[in-house]
């Protein structure tokens, strides 16, 4: 469906040449949400303006459907980008045109007929959740309604590929959690391919099938994500899956508890799949008789599957800690030991 190969960008400045992305191989399956992830200037808008042709790489190929997107005609491009739709972090509303007029513009520049853009514009209006508001203008709509106009509006052509450029950076929680709902049934019920890029982790494991992580313009770590999100590889990978907690709470709730308990050794277990509906600690605690003390926990769901942790306390005793750690690793429990030192 997609396919990237050995893609760079590079951009002159009076100081010299800047690579936004470096020897990027990419292939994303048709169906499938593809996320990649980065901090900012990892080079990520560079990389999903190429989808469409809004940039053109330097050296390296850029396949969508078959077409090599570099090297189309400007008429050849503009038919393309019908196929390839993109929705954007501030909304890129015609503030001037209502609701409706948004979602027709695509319609009116493609040549379709008043009749056919006239029943396009109200079956989208009726997906994206937006009856009702076929008359306001953008000002008077909330963030999540303009993001649903511009969803709305990206789907009219019937696109092969969306592409989300931080499509939810600008959202509350809540209508975050709305919008990606929304790109998820839309993707089930059109087989629309989905590229989103973003800085929040919590994005791309809600929705995405896939992920890759950008850095300085280079792919660091790529897979599923439950597998990345698991047992990360890069630095950079481990600071965007993090626990929810702030690595400073976590810290501190650590040190709070030394203060109050200095023996013993403080384990990270790390769950993935069906170990996270299974009684692995009750099960250790019968086996080995320990009183084991739960400082902190958490699941966490992906498209590709369930992953978790717990942070436990194993006080002093007689048993054997290389015997407990071999019986989790048999249960599919990872263990991380003496994680606050």
């Amino acid at each position: 469906m997609i396919e990237l190969n050995k893609v760079v960008k590079t951009f002159k400045t009076k100081k010299g040449n800047i690579t936004a992305v470096d020897q990027v191989d990419l292939n994303i399956d048709k169906g499938s949400i593809y996320g990649v992830i980065g901090f900012s200037g990892a080079g990520k808008s560079t990389l999903i303006r190429m989808f469409n042709g809004l940039e053109t790489p330097t050296e390296g190929e850029v396949i969508v459907d078959g077409a090599n997107i570099g090297k189309l005609s400007k008429k050849e491009l503009r038919q393309k980008r019908q196929k390839v739709s993109m929705i954007f972090q501030h909304f890129n509303l015609l503030w001037s045109r209502t609701v409706k007029d948004n979602i027709a513009f695509p319609l009116e520049i493609a040549g379709v007929s008043k009749s056919d853009i006239n029943q396009k514009t109200k079956a989208l209006i009726k997906r994206v959740g937006l009856e009702g508001r076929e008359n306001a203008y953008p000002s008077q709509l909330s963030g999540g309604q303009k993001q649903r106009v511009g969803i709305a509006r990206a789907l009219a052509n019937d696109p092969h590929v969306l592409l989300c450029d931080e499509a939810t950076s600008a959202l509350d929680p809540q209508t975050t959690d709305e919008i990606l709902d929304l790109l998820v049934d839309i993707n089930k019920e059109m087989n629309l391919t989905i590229i989103l890029i973003t800085h929040e982790m919590n994005v791309i494991r809600k929705i995405c099938d896939y992920v890759a992580v950008m850095e300085e313009g280079k792919f660091v770590e790529e897979g599923k994500v439950i597998d990345v999100f698991n047992n990360p590889q890069t630095y950079v990978t481990q600071r965007f899956v993090k626990d929810d907690m702030k690595a400073d709470d976590l810290e501190r709730t650590l040190k709070d508890f030394r203060n109050e308990q200095s023996t013993g050794e403080i384990w990270k277990l790390n769950f993935v799949g069906g170990t996270t509906s299974e009684p692995v600690l009750s099960k250790i605690i019968r086996d080995y008789n320990i009183d084991i003390n739960v400082i902190e926990g958490d699941v966490k769901l992906t498209q590709n599957g369930t992953f978790g942790h717990m942070i436990v306390h194993l006080p002093e005793g007689n048993y054997s800690k290389d015997h407990v750690i071999n019986e989790l690793n048999g249960l599919g429990v990872k263990v991380e030991v003496n994680v606050d030192e």
